[in-house]
């Protein structure tokens, strides 16, 4: 972290300060920067709730807090995962708007269409959405498996209509490929299905000729391709020479004789590349398209049919709504993209005097990220031990009436040196310990003052203009620890595996003034199972902030009518609806998470289905455990012990009830009272 950046949260932590109670709705935007990351779709209402508008600014919103409340009187238990499909929808319209404005800027006389890239998210309410209210786009399906292409055949309706010009709905066929893979893929074209092949490596092409030869079926084909585009920023290479898919241009010259031999050079009909998923530079896309385009021209002018130009992915989100070029944002937005891909291939094919060709994009995390939130309560909180102490006995241990003395004459001119001394006589008091000089009730009392010292040290730094380096070590150190009812590694792999920054805040309690900082620490027993980076304005920050954690009685669900420490305690992260649920692992047996699809109604909204988590059973079958087995292991045990006056009748009841109960039950901690 920078000076300018330390400088800025010494002001920021002014300004609440003077806030005080009169903390502000807007002071709450700010501090989670919800306007940048969230709009259109989220936004923060009178009562300091979350308001989530699925259609963005052309329909109704609904308040998340009371929505989440409301599904718990449904029964079904944090943490949750919300789908918003009217926000799918509304992406995939918005991407299309985006495009047909970009080519009536331009004058261009092709069209789009998309395709959604399966892998991004394949669960099937998700890709059955896309589906249906893509119909008026001719919106297709990419897919880079076989159980993909499986998904997309039966998902997206056959088009009978048999004239080559015809616009269909397309099926990309990416990814490894066998001959069960493509023979599929070439059948389905006797469906009416537009399933184009592409080459990834130069042996599927004898592989495609050979089976397509065998079937009587002309292929459609397409190639990808291997850019030398680089990130010169971060000095990598987008696509590198030695990429795992895409052909270099000696291997596109060889695929386009061997098609030429085989007189099948009319069949190849698309260029591909595939930038990557999160490109944040708008310049990377501009130098990508450059050289796509003039490779476009070189295959249309050798001969091949070319009509499809497919960008592959790389439309980025604006995960902590900065709007630069950090990993986690862009710095352009969804129509500067569009135009940029426009405008570059209209005048490359204009110069070639080649027809320009219909642009695809495979934009999934574009679309998919938005539509899902992730809601899970705290269950506990480990504050630093900086509580005020009382004045040590006369008696007491040197180092105690020293730390003492430095937490009662700590001032802004000396709060540095002051804390080199606290350090230096904790150090102390723990060798004094090791060799048997010191108590265990005198070292208790040193660790208090020394963080009591470093509390009121902190809040010094925190009001000075600069503070030097050593204080953001304290400040990690200071940090709390919120326990939140989640697995990292189930339901933000991408946080955990890739460092991937999503925005999270609390969903309610909006109007008060955060009053800790805090990283997250999950279910799991593993020390990566946390949250220890959040999304800021110029960089990353090592917690959030956090409002008083009371806990409930256990068993209880908080009023509609908050009190001013309302329980329990709801957070959310949000724009986690790419990638995350396929990636999540069982770590410690934690299984896939309670799933409910919410749809907008004039009347409000509806619930258009719920996918019910876990249960212990699903979960230890997937590790080849029977649950009645292990019941019957338990049943023969407490027998045994029963026998044995081990214990007692009523007691192995109630333990083997309890057992089969929890072998019902979701994998997640459930509160139902003690």
């Amino acid at each position: 972290m920078g000076v300018e950046t330390v400088a800025e949260e010494k002001k920021e932590s002014k300004k609440s300060k003077k806030a005080g109670a009169g903390w502000s709705i807007e002071e709450s935007e700010d501090l989670y920067r919800i306007q940048g990351w969230g709009a259109p779709y989220f936004a923060i209402n009178a009562a300091g709730h979350i308001t989530v508008s699925p259609q963005g600014d052309r329909g109704g919103s609904l308040d998340l807090y009371e929505l989440v409340e409301a599904l718990r009187k449904r029964k079904l238990d944090l943490p949750l995962l919300i789908r918003f499909s009217d926000i799918l929808a509304d992406r995939l319209e918005r991407l299309n708007s985006c495009f047909a404005r970009a080519m009536a800027r331009y004058k261009y006389p092709g069209v789009y269409q998309g395709v959604y890239p399966i892998k991004c998210n394949q669960q099937r309410h998700i890709v059955e959405t896309l589906a249906q209210r893509g119909k008026p786009f001719q919106f297709g399906l990419e897919a880079g498996s076989k159980p993909e292409l499986m998904i997309a055949l039966a998902t997206l309706p056959p088009q009978l209509e048999q004239n080559d010009k015809a616009s269909k709905s397309l099926i990309i066929c990416n990814g490894y490929k066998d001959r069960d893979y493509l023979e599929t893929a070439l059948l389905a074209k006797r469906l009416g299905h537009r399933a184009i092949i592409v080459i990834d490596q130069l042996r599927e092409l004898e592989w495609v000729l050979h089976i397509s030869q065998q079937l009587n079926i002309k292929p459609l084909l397409g190639v990808r391709a291997q850019l030398s585009v680089k990130d010169w920023e971060n000095q990598r290479s987008i696509q590198g020479e030695r990429t795992k898919f895409g052909l270099t241009a000696p291997e596109i010259v060889t695929l386009l004789q061997r098609l030429e031999a085989a007189e099948r050079l009319d069949c190849l009909r698309l260029l591909h590349f595939h930038l990557g998923t999160q490109i944040s530079n708008i310049t990377i896309i501009k130098d990508a398209m450059r050289e796509a385009s003039q490779l476009y021209v070189q295959l249309a002018r050798w001969g091949a049919k070319m009509r499809y130009l497919n960008v592959g992915g790389g439309l980025a989100v604006d995960y902590d709504g900065s709007n630069t070029n950090f990993p986690a944002s862009k710095n352009y937005n969804m129509q500067n993209y569009a135009n940029d891909i426009v405008a570059a291939i209209q005048e490359a094919c204009e110069q070639g005097g080649v027809e320009v060709p219909t642009l695809i994009s495979e934009s999934g995390r574009a679309i998919a990220a938005h539509q899902s939130v992730l809601v899970f309560d705290v269950l506990g909180s480990n504050e630093a031990l900086g509580a005020a102490q009382e004045k040590p006995a006369k008696d007491a241990h040197a180092i105690v009436q020293n730390l003492w003395e430095i937490s009662q004459s700590l001032k802004s001119n000396t709060y540095q040196e002051a804390y080199h001394d606290a350090i230096q006589l904790k150090q102390e008091a723990i060798s004094l310990f090791n060799f048997g000089y010191l108590t265990l009730t005198e070292r208790a009392q040193v660790e208090r003052l020394y963080w009591d010292c470093c509390q009121k040290i902190l809040d010094i730094a925190r009001q000075q203009e600069y503070a030097p380096e050593d204080f953001e070590e304290l400040e990690k150190m200071m940090t709390a620890i919120y326990y939140v009812n989640l697995s990292v590694f189930q339901s933000a792999p991408e946080s955990w595996s890739l460092e991937q920054l999503f925005p999270i805040m609390p969903i309610h309690r909006l109007k008060e003034q955060p009053q800790h900082r805090a990283i997250l620490a999950d279910l799991t027993c593993d020390s990566d199972g946390k949250i220890d980076r959040f999304i800021d304005l110029r960089d990353v920050k090592p917690y959030l902030e956090v409002h008083d954690f009371r806990p409930a009685p256990r068993g209880k669900v908080a009023k509609k009518k908050e009190t001013s420490s309302p329980v329990p305690y709801y957070l959310g992260m949000f724009l986690v609806g790419a990638y995350q649920e396929i990636m999540g692992n069982l770590h410690n047996l934690f299984g896939d998470i309670n799933v409910v699809h919410i749809a907008m109604t004039p009347k409000g909204y509806q619930i258009e289905s719920i996918v019910k988590g876990d249960t212990m059973t699903e979960v230890l079958s997937y590790v080849q455990y029977d649950a009645e087995d292990l019941l019957e292991r338990m049943r023969r045990y407490t027998e045994q012990a029963l026998v044995q006056g081990q214990i007692s009748l009523e007691e192995s009841q109630r333990l083997l009830t309890d057992y089969e109960k929890s072998l019902r039950r979701y994998t997640y901690l459930v509160d139902e009272g003690i």
